[in-house]
């Protein structure tokens, strides 16, 4: 039944099998499971928290981050599905012009968090995917020798169970699933030099959005002073600003935990601990510095912290900053993007708030009308059947990891890898040697832009 090196200490009830099993809700497991779902497959979705969305919805970051190039909106599929319904159903932020998405260059599109949560559930049951919140993925059954997931052990308030199937996509954001099978991975901290920070963020209320631009511009000089003034037990002269997501709401993705390995427990509790902290001197700081916030109120913190790297996975190929800058079409592209290169000072000081600036505006940025590629062969654990990964979790280097780790980004990866999970099934190709000329012509069949001129059966290889 259930073959592994784990230890149990029980039996496990076993149930029917499913085609594809989604570990992760985010933005990447969504897309992974609605796309499976939609192509005819029995798909189950594994969530550990009560809600899809992960970031966007748990964690409360609720932008998404730039989807077109200043010419053209870059992500298609899915979540251009997403953005128009709730466009459409007034979930997106008051002022918000569907240009933000459709056109404009760099430019985020605030959101309101009940509103995307809604339209995720509506999505999936529409599909016909069955959903567990409060889910864990905990074990897998793995035949080593052929790189195949047989099976994956979850557990939930009934226990655990032992659920076969066919495919599996790990969108959990750290590698879970594919670190759990034995896939090779790389780890922030361990296998790099440092880990990029984590941030936990916040909504507030009571904000006069009247005066919204003169808002973020004080604050970007006035927490200065109040670091001067000793106001923040930690110096961090980083400062997103607020982003406005309702009439007097606003988010802020504001406050980083340094050197938080997401891999390790004890830094998790300890981060979303020092987070909540730090949203409180936020408030101070903005109620005694700031004009239009002196009434401001904090309504919640997020139930998740924004972990901005973790797991990558060794995968057939590893997009680089070569590619990015080169601005490289692939002829397995399953995806283009343009995102600046975002990587968060390592460091709590003013030389490392220089060094990211510097590298954001002047060195690794995108020029308005151009774009990269997103090869399918960062999705697939070197070697493996019938396992997929989708998110930021992907094979990619650090900085190219920078662009490419946030909302539309991963769920151009989630419907890539559930609509190959489809075709490896109808077909019988494994994920490492799979028709990406098919799948290209599949993924641009349901609405994903996809540009390049020449398509090939077999996938870009390092």
């Amino acid at each position: 039944m259930y073959d592994t090196s784990y230890r149990l200490i029980r039996d496990i009830p076993v149930e029917p099998e499913y085609d594809v099993v989604v570990a992760g809700g985010g933005p990447a497991g969504v897309a992974a499971a609605v796309c499976a779902a939609r192509l005819g497959l029995k798909v189950l979705l594994v969530e550990a928290t009560g809600t899809m969305g992960g970031m966007g919805t748990s964690g409360l970051v609720t932008a998404f981050d730039p989807m077109a190039n200043g010419e053209r909106m870059l992500v298609g599929g899915l979540m251009k599905e997403i953005v128009e319904t709730m466009y459409a159903r007034g979930y997106m932020s008051p002022g918000i012009d569907p240009n933000c998405w459709r056109l404009y260059y760099h430019h985020w599109s605030p959101f309101q968090v009940e509103g995307y949560k809604r339209v995720l559930d509506e999505l999936v049951i529409r599909a016909g995917v069955e959903v567990r919140f409060f889910t864990r993925l905990i074990d897998a059954d793995v035949d080593a020798p052929s790189r195949k997931v047989n099976g994956v052990v979850v557990h939930n308030i009934e226990g655990y169970r032992y659920i076969p199937a066919r495919a599996f996509v790990d969108s959990t954001g750290d590698a879970v699933l594919a670190d759990l099978c034995g896939v090779p991975c790389r780890e922030a901290g361990r296998d790099t030099p440092h880990i990029m920070p984590a941030t936990l963020a916040s909504l507030f209320t009571n904000i006069d959005w009247e005066q919204k631009e003169k808002i973020n511009e004080q604050a970007g000089v006035e927490v200065r002073k109040a670091i001067q003034d000793g106001h923040f037990t930690q110096p961090d002269p980083f400062l997103v600003g607020l982003t406005k997501v309702g009439h007097h709401v606003g988010y802020l993705n504001g406050g980083h935990l340094f050197h938080l390995n997401a891999l390790r427990v004890k830094d998790l509790t300890d981060g979303m601990m020092f987070g909540r902290k730090i949203a409180e001197e936020y408030l101070a700081f903005y109620r005694k510095y700031i004009p239009g916030c002196e009434h401001m109120e904090h309504v919640t913190t997020a139930s998740l912290i924004g972990v901005r790297e973790s797991r990558r996975i060794v995968g057939e190929y590893e997009l680089t900053i070569e590619d990015y800058t080169s601005k490289r079409e692939f002829p397995d592209q399953i995806g283009v993007f343009n995102k600046f290169v975002d990587i968060h000072p390592y460091e709590c000081s003013e030389e490392a708030y220089r060094l990211h600036m510097e590298e954001k505006i002047n060195r690794f940025k995108l020029k308005p009308g151009e774009h990269f590629g997103i090869p399918y062969g960062i999705l697939v654990p070197k070697g493996w059947e019938n396992l997929w990964v989708a998110g930021r979790c992907v094979s990619s280097d650090v900085l190219v990891h920078g662009s490419i780790r946030v909302q539309p980004a991963c769920s151009m990866m989630g419907q890539a890898a559930g609509t190959a999970a489809a075709q490896s099934i109808r077909t019988g190709q494994p994920a490492y040697a799979l028709d990406t000329e098919e799948l290209v012509h599949t993924l641009r069949r349901a609405d994903a832009y996809l540009p390049q001129t020449t398509v090939s059966k077999g996938m870009t290889r390092d």
